[in-house]
């Protein structure tokens, strides 16, 4: 199995041109030619990460945030992406990221979050024009209404975060809500229009969260805890193309944010 099929099939399930136009999804760096010894599927990649993927006797690394955003004009230690990309040829690893084209992706990252909070009949509701079945976010409604604070609770608990950002707790039951992993507040008009009762994502600006009380249900849950599940969706979609290529979930936690 060479890496060139692992990248092909990701690509078939998140076609590149899903992407938006400032994002850098796809070949990273590395030869796809290469035979594939085993997949770390991640969520970021650094310097640790790429440790973890020799360990592991891999040399493919398949991560949802891109490596490289921009072009390099030089490649020393000066900074963990340089570092990162010269560990990584050396070691003779890959590195291949599904960015915004996994998030706009049916059954991509907001799908993932949906399922993971247990929604039903979920679509997109901020669709992606010329035809394409994407979009940006998802809409789905929960087995039954729960009250405001207990849905807070439940996300928690879903995406094992230790504070979710809330604007004032809603007065109405909660039942249909509108997801869209990392930053989405661009999306909340959106999801006010569709007439959900709940937005779930994984950061916003300050201002944004004025003027929707008793609207909507704000609750932001963190970037990184937003999307920390993409991995899965990767070894799904490996596995079913690639069954015989060593596969594992990261284990190292690359969340440049602590909370004290």
């Amino acid at each position: 199995m060479k890496i060139k099929e692992v990248i092909c099939a990701l690509e078939r399930f998140a076609p590149l041109p899903l992407q938006e136009d400032w994002d850098n999804a796809g070949l990273q760096l590395g030869l796809t030619e290469t035979e594939a010894s085993g997949a770390l599927l991640c969520l970021d990649v650094n310097e640790r990460i790429v440790d973890e993927a020799i360990s592991k006797g891999c040399n493919l690394i398949v991560s949802h945030h891109p490596l490289l955003f921009r072009g390099l004009k030089t490649i020393s230690d000066a900074d963990y992406v340089q570092r990162t990309v010269m560990k990584a040829i050396r070691a003779g690893i890959a590195v291949v990221s599904m960015h915004t084209n996994m998030d706009n992706a049916r059954g991509g990252v907001n799908f993932k979050m949906a399922e993971k909070m247990g929604l039903t009949d979920v679509e997109f509701f901020a669709p992606k024009g010329g035809g394409a079945d994407a979009g940006s976010g998802v809409i789905g409604s929960l087995p039954q209404a729960v009250a405001a604070d207990d849905f807070v609770i439940g996300v928690k608990k879903q995406f094992d975060v230790e504070c979710a950002m809330c604007n004032e707790l809603l007065r109405r039951p909660i039942r249909r809500v509108a997801v869209c992993g990392g930053a989405g507040d661009f999306l909340l008009g959106e999801a006010i229009k569709a007439g959900t009762d709940a937005f779930v994502t994984g950061e916003m600006h300050y201002h944004v969260y004025f003027g929707h009380e008793q609207e909507i249900q704000i609750c932001v849950i963190g970037h990184y805890q937003s999307e920390q599940y993409t991995n899965e969706i990767f070894k799904s979609i490996i596995g079913e193309a690639c069954p015989d290529l060593p596969l594992f979930l990261a284990e190292t936690n690359t969340n440049p944010i602590i909370y004290l």
